[in-house]
């Protein structure tokens, strides 16, 4: 199997999703105006992103009121469990070069 072929994943392949999927990893719930600052993002651009994440399970959204409504983005176990994989794949590429 070509080393590289290991990396394709129709949802994390796309640089901004891993972007998205890799700063919940560390904090498991941000802020949608959070990651948007963060990744540099249009807010149409992430919310398509987020769409995208949220219809293969791998984050949910939702809307938090404190001194305003918010919206929140939190990972999923599904989430955890695909991106650790997908960074453990990338990480044995990477050592094979």
């Amino acid at each position: 199997m070509e080393p590289l072929s290991r990396l394709r994943h129709e949802i994390l392949g796309n640089p901004v999703r891993l972007g998205v999927m890799l700063y919940l990893l560390s904090r498991r719930r941000a802020a949608f105006s959070e990651i948007q600052k963060v990744l540099e993002l249009t807010p149409g651009n992430l919310d398509s992103h987020l769409r995208v994440l949220e219809r293969a399970g791998m984050v949910k959204v939702g809307k938090v009121i404190a001194d305003r409504p918010r919206t929140v983005v939190e990972i999923t176990e599904k989430g955890v469990d695909e991106t650790r994989d997908y960074v453990r794949r990338l990480k044995e590429v990477l050592e094979g070069l």
